[in-house]
């Protein structure tokens, strides 16, 4: 082969390619989420908590390595000739030049199956919202009827009824007997939560079993069981198998409880808690009665020696004082009232007389008045032969219309 200056501009070196390959690995979606089952091979448990090994079958190995953080999680401890279902991501190692894959989680390979069922039922309804705590209800301070679904055989149902009784004896319990395993198990369940619900007979519901197998469990990963326990309108606490066991019902329900006895924990109070509460209530509300009592008794002292019960004359001058000055007051209003209303009285009676024409005539003017006594003011209202008064300041003249001379009219000249 001939290189040329051509071929130079596409030579790589060791890490970059191993880079470049890396890169086409994580970008592959199929890759970064990605189920294995084989058998475990030179696993190493190393000093640092973390999980080296390979995975093989009968056609092919691959590395992988599961970090502390992950492996933490896992009920069980990985051995060599194990099969097993691991769950994670494909990509590559830069400096050793291959490829691994990145474990965050691994079951036996018996219930690997199941576990991926469970995995992806929890992912779809956890993406619906369904496991949002912002839906969940808030158990009853004080239930007074907690229903029960379980068998009616076995240690749950007898740990539950034996712990509510011991801490809570007022309320009853409502045993709804159903199967908790098997192919009929779902449907029970859910014909006795919806029970509860329709009838409405019960403050809280415990919905549970002992512990057992993933296969055991299985029944309370169902997904109408889910749905129904969300949607129920009664508080349910779910309390399956042991604390490290979880189920679908456990994420769905409004409290999870590791055990069934702590599940009827959890539903119902303690009484002797309760008396302790009430009693510092009581004692609380004495305290503040006697304080209320003490300031009520203060105010009733302080008004009996008041001058207006022990010496009620100084109280009767005190408002003899009220009633003078509110009397003097009076008198002053009236007073000036009564001036100004003279005042415009008097101008009033100015401007009358100075309308009244007798005032006019003493000025030494005088009228003419027809006998009825209307005032004459002209000529068109008297005729000859008419009787009239010349009215003057001191006195009036009687006479008889001899003749009447209407003024002639003055005529315009251009």
């Amino acid at each position: 082969m001939e290189f040329n200056n051509e071929n130079a501009k596409n030579v790589l070196s060791v890490t970059q390619l191993n880079e470049y390959v890396k890169i086409i690995l994580d970008r592959d979606s199929l890759l970064a989420s990605v189920y294995i089952t084989g058998e475990i091979s030179n696993f190493v448990n190393h000093r640092t908590g973390h999980f080296y090994f390979t995975l093989k079958d009968e056609g092919g190995v691959v590395k992988a390595v599961m970090f502390k953080s992950s492996n933490s999680k896992l009920k069980f401890l990985p051995e060599n000739g194990m099969k097993v279902i691991v769950h994670g991501r494909v990509s590559g190692f830069v400096r050793g030049g291959d490829y691994q894959l990145y474990a965050d989680d691994m079951e036996p390979d018996g219930i690997g199956s199941l576990y991926i069922r469970y995995e992806q039922l929890k992912k779809k309804l956890e993406s619906e919202g369904l496991f949002d705590r912002s839906r969940k209800r808030p158990l009853p301070k004080i239930p007074t009827r907690v229903g029960i679904i379980t068998s009616p055989t076995g240690a749950a149902v007898r740990d539950m009824i034996n712990v509510t009784g011991r801490r809570f004896p007022f309320a009853k319990i409502i045993l709804y007997p159903s199967l908790v395993q098997g192919d009929g198990a779902p449907e029970q369940l859910i014909r006795a939560l919806n029970y509860f619900n329709e009838t409405n007979s019960a403050d809280v519901v415990i919905i549970g079993r002992g512990g057992g197998s993933i296969e055991d469990l299985w029944a309370f990963n169902d997904e109408t069981l889910a749905r129904t326990v969300a949607a129920s309108r009664i508080p349910v606490i779910s309390a399956v198998g042991h604390e490290t066991d979880f189920t679908i019902c456990d994420f769905a329900s409004d409290v999870r409880a590791p055990t069934p006895s702590a599940a009827a924990e959890l539903a119902v109070p303690d009484t002797a808690e309760l008396k302790r509460k009430f009693a510092n209530v009581v004692s609380r509300m004495e305290l503040s009665l006697t304080k209320k009592l003490e300031l009520s008794k203060r105010r009733l002292d302080a008004a009996a020696k008041s001058r207006a019960l022990t010496s009620p004359r100084y109280m009767i001058d005190d408002k003899r004082m009220l009633v003078l000055t509110a009397s003097e007051r009076m008198d002053n209003a009236f007073s000036m009232l009564y001036e100004k209303k003279r005042q415009q009285f008097a101008l009033q009676t100015a401007r009358l007389q100075a309308l009244n024409p007798m005032s006019v005539i003493s000025r030494g003017y005088s009228a003419v008045f027809l006998g009825d006594g209307t005032l004459v003011k002209s000529v068109k209202q008297v005729k000859e032969g008419d009787a009239f008064a010349f009215r003057t300041g001191d006195g009036e003249v009687d006479g008889i219309v001899t003749s009447v001379k209407p003024k002639e009219r003055e005529t315009d000249h251009e």
